[in-house]
């Protein structure tokens, strides 16, 4: 008995102060395919990990913060926890890739407080999909933690299987504008996201945030092996983030799914954000347009003033009435503001938002466009200088709606970490594109433009993370490498392009990728590696509310067989479904025109030629539709003949599968029209 009681005092004067016996929850999606268990160790860590079917997909995970001016919270964590709720509910959107979306999801709250004083303490919210989960952190008000300013999160991702990752860098200049790297997912450096990955066993996860607001963008810094760290991006001081409690983080997401389609069908990025806070955005419609654009960026016109001056009233003039008589919605016109001249890539300080130059009579303009049935969509291009932007958006604005210009699409080209933003004491300093600041930034934006019914499309942008659930007219951005990299002398976008685009940053929500293009040749000394039939496909598989016909008037004047159909494709869906693909190398998407029986298919190949099935079960059954189809021709090849495209019409039904051909960088696009109703 002596013996016993001495060891266990050595045991007790041996142990640290916070040590604790390990705790752990669990909590299952709502038909059990998605386990999380959340866990602490002897130490008060916590970390969580995941399985899917009862397998390991994501190790054990560290979970807590860095603070810069408090001790960390990371250790001498106690977990509470109550029982986990769950949640069955159907929204609809006002415009989107579907109607309908199903918001089911089983929640686990746990509570970590420190087990000695200061007794800070924090919940960590995890929901649970079926084909995926979100956990974010939440800040309640309490006295011993009322600023908190956030160094790093301590949030880790830790994949179990050995595969292949397709991702971006991060840090550097050029922002998300980057080709995709394909390797294996132990080689992948330090990545923005969405990251996706395949797993030897044939598992797709895709890693990102939902519902990012007033803080800033997480990238994954591969720490060792597959075990990736969240980093967060600077803050105009040691602090990432600084909040006054009570607040949430935005959600940390994990899509987890068999298919590589199974990704792009997944609405857990929108249902993770809130719900509409606008009300009746009736105002905004989802439209195809055409713009002087794509001259500037063949070098035929400018932005800037001057002999070839894009921006005239003559131009202007000319895009409307080529919208209106091919039925497209707006015509954006880029370089009608004072500002272009000089100086302007990252610097902007001259930019007049409300002032047109002398040859762009905006009052005449925009009256034109509002008798042809058109709408004028305004470009604000600030050069990254988000503090001038700010001084006149609401002047600006209250101009737009006057005129009836109902869209923006605003630009911020600067060099990361070059972007100008309002620092605490009011003056101009510079920042990173996803930083805390530029977070306020955005959001400033779009709930001004809400005021004054505009919607805006945003480029250079702050990364999408479904916020258009809850800004609705938050209608689009780029947010990734477009078209223009394929008019530049440089070296355009590979064939997989647009196919990666689709499984990775498409996750994330719409892009404006400005298809359409029928030129093939351009300043880049490859032209553009597509097909005609690719460039028709793209307005299916890459989805947007607003969709441009990026290319010159007169080459869709010169091709009226192909142009027929971006005349005819929808841009607002009621349904969406992937009949195939596998990321980075081809895709087939189905979507049903919102309102209408008509269904459209684009189908896009990488580099390889494909034979692909398309059942065509998704259509009515015993009902025959007219196919109206654009495919690859026969001597189709992205680096021979890429304007050999076959216009053609088949009568189908439900029963029926087609089989796809697509060409070497090709593409196919198919219009089908319920019998009746075909031209």
């Amino acid at each position: 008995m002596r013996i016993s009681l001495l060891v266990l005092a050595l045991v007790a004067l041996c142990t640290p102060a916070f040590a604790q016996a390990p705790a752990s929850f669990r909590v299952s999606s709502p038909e059990g395919v998605l386990s999380v268990d959340v866990t602490t160790d002897n130490d008060g860590r916590p970390t969580y990990a995941v399985s899917r079917l009862g397998r390991p997909v994501v190790a054990p995970s560290r979970l807590g913060f860095i603070l810069t001016d408090a001790a960390k919270l990371e250790r001498g964590l106690v977990p509470t926890a109550t029982a986990p709720t769950s949640f069955d509910e159907t929204w609809e959107q006002p415009w989107g890739e579907r109607r309908e979306i199903r918001n089911r999801y089983n929640e686990l709250r746990v509570t970590f407080t420190e087990r000695t004083e200061p007794s800070r303490r924090f919940d960590v919210v995890f929901r649970l999909y079926d084909d995926g989960l979100g956990f974010r952190y939440e800040f309640p008000e309490q006295e011993t933690l009322r600023t908190v300013r956030i160094g790093s999160e301590l949030t880790e991702f830790n994949i179990v299987d050995p595969g292949e990752a397709w991702w971006i860098p991060a840090w550097e200049w050029n922002r998300e504008e980057y080709l995709y790297h394909r390797t294996a997912i132990d080689a992948v450096g330090s990545a923005q996201t969405p990251m996706t990955m395949r797993t030897e066993n044939g598992l797709h996860v895709s890693i990102h945030e939902a519902a990012l607001v007033d803080y800033s963008g997480m990238n994954l810094r591969r720490a060792e092996g597959q075990r990736f760290a969240a980093a967060l991006t600077p803050g105009f001081t040691n602090a990432a983030v600084e909040r006054e409690a009570p607040f949430n983080t935005p959600w940390r997401t994990l899509q987890i799914t068999d298919t590589a389609g199974e990704l792009v069908e997944s609405s857990l990025i929108l249902n993770l954000n809130e719900p509409n806070k606008l009300g009746d955005i009736s105002w905004f419609r989802p439209m195809k347009y055409v713009g002087i654009w794509w001259e500037m960026h063949l070098d035929l016109k400018t932005w800037n003033s001057g002999p070839k001056h894009g921006a005239t009233t003559e131009n202007a003039l000319k895009h409307i009435d080529f919208a209106a008589e091919n039925g497209f919605g707006g015509v954006l016109v880029e370089g009608w503001n004072l500002g272009w001249d000089g100086q302007w890539f990252g610097n902007g300080w001259d930019y007049d938002f409300s002032t047109a130059y002398p040859d762009y009579d905006l009052k005449r303009i925009t009256d034109y466009a509002r008798e042809k049935g058109v709408m004028i969509i305004g470009h604000n291009e600030t050069g990254g200088n988000a503090f001038h932007y700010e001084q006149q958006i609401e002047s600006a604005f209250a101009l737009y709606e006057s005129l009836g210009i109902g869209a923006i699409k605003t630009g911020y080209v600067a060099d990361a970490g070059g972007a100008r933003v309002t620092a605490p004491d009011g003056q101009p300093t510079l920042a990173w594109h996803e930083s805390q600041a530029i977070s306020r930034h955005e959001l400033a934006v779009v709930t001004t433009a809400a005021r004054h019914r505009i919607a805006v499309n945003a480029h250079e942008p702050f990364k999408d993370t479904g916020l258009r659930r809850t800004y609705p007219n938050m209608i689009s951005r780029e947010g990734a490498r477009g078209m223009e990299f394929s008019a530049w002398g440089q070296p355009g976008n590979p064939p997989e392009h647009e196919v990666n685009l689709i499984f990775t940053r498409l996750l994330a929500g719409p892009m404006d990728y400005t298809p359409g293009i029928f030129g093939m040749e351009t300043r880049s000394p490859d032209g553009i590696a597509t097909t005609w039939a690719k460039q028709l496909a793209l307005y299916v598989t890459i989805y947007s509310p607003i969709q441009m016909a990026a290319d010159l008037l007169v080459n869709y004047e010169a091709n009226p067989g192909p142009f027929q159909f971006i005349k005819d494709v929808a841009v607002d869906w009621d349904d969406t479904r992937v009949l195939n693909g596998e990321v980075g190398d081809f895709v087939t998407i189905v979507r049903k025109e919102r309102g209408t029986r008509e269904w459209f298919l684009g189908s896009i190949t990488d580099e390889n030629p494909r034979v692909l099935s398309a059942p065509l079960t998704f259509l009515e059954p015993g009902v025959r539709y007219t196919a109206e189809i654009y495919r690859d021709g026969p001597n189709a090849d992205w680096k021979g003949d890429r304007t050999d495209i076959v216009i053609e019409k088949q009568t189908v039904t439900a029963a029926d599968t087609l089989t796809l051909r697509l060409a070497p960088g090709g593409g196919q696009a198919i219009r089908f029209v319920p019998a009746g109703r075909a031209r």
